[in-house]
């Protein structure tokens, strides 16, 4: 049996679609393409929550509320980190799902780019929590409690620029979560990120940084030979010189070990004529900080190196993170000067690299640093490699 025509139907959420997917669910709504395309651009430009619908009654845009906000003066501008509150009860495990709620965390970022323009950076999380088990993050120490949908994500953005006013014009997917452990939700949101008629994020301004998880990165490869993809940013999180130091302090290495992620890295579409692959190195105090891990790790990224290259040129650049230490870490943050040597020994093997100022390690919003400390002490899901639990 057929709907009634003039029974009322759920309007759809605009967080979860690109506009021309909006306009043709509006367009069963009685809504004509021109006001549908107008309100999905209000809604994203101008923060507007409450539209009519046809059928569909009256929109009303849901966002997870932002119950938190912290920030952090540097010198560069302040830091301000975001706590949105989600409902509980749609966990990954039985213990997940009796939680109340779940808390996920975005960062606004100020950066100084190298003509001295202010610009603003937005790090979103992916998931809520994460099951990689890297030893030196706080987000894994919470096990994964759940994914976030499309929309969740996009609420993110949505929330720091529309409810606290925030400006953004960078995004970055390390916060909360591996975004390639839920590599469709981030394809989705990337998607919706940039459409021309709603965030109107330019490719080039997005990053999505991964531990390395070889399937969600065939995924993402896949997606990049697309028309308009070529330009996104990928982040690698190398952190290690060796398999031993890798497989130690990040699990994920145990599938996929330092040559197999360097060949799938290497398939990436369009590495060197778009975009540069960025290589995260997070460095640890006695644990990868030492002359012989420099050039260990030189020689791995040798091939993305001008000197390694065909064409001559640097297709890598290499992110030199100080560590910034979770809560109960066994390691301290280094000492400016090992990070400042360090950083001089890969240059000195031919490594395009540059430091990563650290910004706001005081108010656990630096890189590694996201995740609520009541959860952490509960262990939800073990590390999962490649999709299979352990």
């Amino acid at each position: 049996m057929g709907s009634n025509p003039t029974e009322p139907s759920t309007p759809p959420n605009p967080l979860s679609m690109r506009c021309d997917a909006f306009v043709r669910a509006a367009g069963g709504l009685g809504v004509a393409a021109g006001p549908a395309r107008s309100t999905y651009r209000a809604i994203y430009r101008d923060g507007v929550r409450e539209a009519e619908l046809g059928r569909g009654g009256t929109l009303r845009l849901e966002v997870a509320p932002i119950v938190k906000e912290l920030e952090e003066e540097t010198p560069e501008g302040v830091i301000r980190k975001f706590v949105q509150r989600l409902p509980g009860g749609a966990g990954e495990t039985a213990a997940a799902r009796e939680m109340p709620y779940y808390d996920i965390e975005c960062v606004q970022i100020p950066m100084i780019g190298r003509r001295g323009v202010k610009s603003h950076t937005l790090c979103v999380s992916s998931q809520v929590g994460c099951a990689m088990g890297c030893g030196f993050c706080e987000t894994a120490q919470m096990g994964l409690i759940r994914s976030l949908t499309a929309a969740e994500i996009v609420g993110q953005w949505w929330g720091a620029t529309h409810e606290r006013q925030a400006s953004v014009k960078n995004i970055v997917f390390m916060g909360m979560g591996e975004p390639l452990d839920n590599v469709e939700a981030v394809i989705d949101a990337i998607a919706i990120l940039t459409d021309h008629n709603g965030a109107c994020v330019p490719m080039t301004n997005i990053m999505v940084s991964t531990v390395g998880k070889a399937d969600g990165l065939r995924r993402l490869c896949e997606q990049m030979a697309e028309p308009g993809w070529r330009r996104l940013g990928i982040a690698i999180s190398i952190n290690a010189p060796n398999d031993e130091i890798r497989s130690q302090i990040m699990p994920i290495n145990r599938a996929t070990p330092m040559a197999e992620l360097r060949e799938a890295i290497r398939a990436i579409p369009f590495v060197g004529t778009h975009r540069k692959i960025c290589f995260g190195y997070v460095l640890i105090p006695g644990v990868n900080d030492r002359p012989e891990h420099a050039a260990e790790l030189a020689e791995y990224l040798r091939p993305f190196t001008a000197s390694g290259s065909p064409d001559g040129k640097h297709h890598g650049m290499l992110n030199l993170i100080p560590y910034n230490p979770r809560r109960d870490s066994p390691w301290p943050a280094p000492y400016e000067d090992a990070v400042e040597e360090f950083l001089g020994w890969v240059r000195e093997r031919g490594v395009f690299a540059k430091r990563r100022r650290t910004k706001g390690r005081d108010s656990m919003a630096a890189c590694g640093q996201l995740g609520t400390e009541e959860v952490r002490k509960r262990r939800f899901v073990g590390v999962r490699i490649d999709g299979a639990g352990s």
